[in-house]
């Protein structure tokens, strides 16, 4: 008798928490709002620039307003720059939703930021790290899509090295597709797709315009994708992928293993594994431990389970360490789903021999690994749908939070 069968809960392979971040990236929205500037010269000017591209109405103080900050106030972006030739007051923060200033005096940055504080707006002093409860970082534009880059003030140079190494690899035809799904999501929402098919059209939407980058989105392209998710979606059975981790090391996950990992609805993975693998994995998706260890999983057990999630509507991804050639019982894997009447893909993983970032093989027994047992749900609770067999019931997988 399986797992699924006797009522046994699969154990779920749990994430590490995230790794301490030196700086949160939070994306403002400033569209109409209000953004006060002190100060003078070209940072200050290109702070201004930027709070203006981002829509914000700038109010700038400064008594003599370089000449970068009077071409930038006269070519504002989208919202308007007003200068006003006197320093900066109290009431001037009222009703802003940030504050910058640009200080060469450390007494009048430490002012102008405690004024801020008291009263509530969060505030940013050009070069001055103490007095900053945001920075700024480094800008890469496709808007609405845009990426931020930051190394906390330790170097910046590398932050703008590292931006012009993306801004070589992101097409600037991106901007357009963006906008393209800002304007078709709502046409998504409301086309009828479940949950599995909308995502299913976003990952078409997804490919399609990373392999045409400077194509103009068209309402034709828009109709093509979302009657192929129809069509998927009509067909109703899931998928699973066969996915080689090659000897265990994150880093050496191919970019198929990838893909398939950003596309699972549920995971299944092996115990000897290192859990980081799961980094790659889009948040909601559902993860299990199916591995040996003391003869909890049989084969067999594995097989059905697969089969059963992926009978029930879900994209399945099975993990398991292997490389290029056909890696530990996957063909009896391959067969069960394939007698089962599911698509089935196998990706190969790198081989290297053992050594640097392979996982050992009793990694599930160490006392640092977070294996605790799960309440179950019978299947359709997890997946949406009836299993293939309605008489047995799996354990639903809850969805791991990688914060």
């Amino acid at each position: 008798m399986s797992a699924v069968e006797d009522g046994r809960d699969p154990s779920p392979a749990l994430p590490p928490r995230m790794q301490a971040l030196a700086r949160l990236p939070i994306f403002l929205a400033l569209d109409s709002k209000r953004a006060v500037i002190a100060g003078n010269g070209a940072p200050v000017a290109w702070k201004a620039e930027l709070l203006s591209a981002a829509g914000a109405h700038v109010a700038v103080f400064a008594e003599l307003p370089c000449e970068e900050l009077r071409a930038v106030a006269a070519q504002a972006a989208r919202a308007t720059i007003v200068l006003q030739q006197r320093p900066w007051r109290i009431e001037d923060f009222a009703d802003a939703a940030v504050a910058v200033g640009g200080f060469d005096d450390e007494a009048e940055a430490e002012r102008f930021a405690g004024a801020a504080r008291a009263a509530g707006v969060p505030v940013n002093v050009i070069d001055r790290p103490a007095y900053c409860d945001f920075s700024f970082g480094a800008i890469v534009n496709r808007s609405p899509l845009v990426i931020g880059i930051s190394t906390d003030g330790a170097a910046p140079v590398f932050g703008q090295a590292i931006r012009s190494r993306l801004e070589a690899m992101i097409p600037r035809g991106f901007a357009r597709w963006a906008e393209a799904a800002r304007h078709w999501r709502k046409a998504v929402q409301s086309s009828g797709l479940s949950s599995s098919g909308r995502r299913r059209f976003w990952r078409a939407f997804a490919a399609f315009a990373v392999s045409n980058p400077e194509r103009e989105p068209a309402s034709s392209d828009f109709d093509a994708i979302l009657s192929a998710k129809d069509q998927a979606t009509a067909a109703g059975a899931g998928s699973v992928t066969l996915v080689g981790a090659g000897p265990g090391d994150p880093e050496l996950l191919t970019l198929r293993a990838v893909r398939a990992l950003q596309s699972a609805d549920i995971i299944l993975i092996d115990d000897h594994l290192s859990p980081d693998m799961l980094d790659f994995a889009r948040r909601e998706a559902k993860t299990v431990l199916v591995g040996k260890t003391g003869r909890f999983y049989q084969q067999d057990e594995i097989n059905a389970l697969m089969v059963a999630l992926a009978k029930a509507g879900g994209r399945v991804v099975r993990l398991k360490g292997g490389g290029s050639s056909m890696f530990g019982r996957a063909a009896e894997e391959v067969a069960a789903c394939r007698g089962a009447g599911l698509a089935v893909e196998v990706v190969p993983g790198v081989t290297v021999g053992r050594g640097r970032g392979e996982t050992p093989r009793n990694r599930a027994n160490s006392p640092t690994r977070p294996i605790t047992p799960i309440p179950g749900t019978p299947l359709r609770a997890c997946c949406g749908s009836p299993a293939a067999r309605p008489a047995r019931t799996a354990r639903a997988l809850r969805s791991t939070n990688r914060g």
